[in-house]
């Protein structure tokens, strides 16, 4: 895992903020929101529902390697498919622990 990537996972979990390279994490006001930004694109968003995370509408290793050092995320792809724990995804805003629960993981 690169260090900007631990770093920035860092900071997005501490609702801290933090920018370097193509990563951002912006914290809202009140630290009720948090999100974590590649290019410009929401991959993931702490909030009242708890984690929330998305491809951003680009499905590379980069993106994959941000997601996958969030906790209870394990992103991983076949056949240019993607699988967010263990099962197909397409990369839309998902709540981590619902998808969890509905997958039964």
């Amino acid at each position: 895992m690169r260090k900007i990537t631990q770093r920035a996972v860092t900071a997005f979990l501490n609702r801290e903020r933090f920018g370097q390279g193509n990563t951002q994490v912006i914290v809202g006001m009140h630290c009720d929101v948090t999100s974590l930004l590649l290019h410009g694109r929401l991959i993931a968003r702490l909030d009242d529902t708890g984690l929330n995370i998305s491809s951003g509408g680009w499905q590379t290793a980069t993106t994959k390697e941000r997601l996958n050092a969030l906790p209870g995320v394990r992103v991983h792809q076949k056949n240019y498919t993607w699988y967010l724990n263990g099962h197909m995804w397409n990369g839309g805003y998902t709540n981590v622990k619902e998808w969890s629960e509905l997958h039964g993981k």
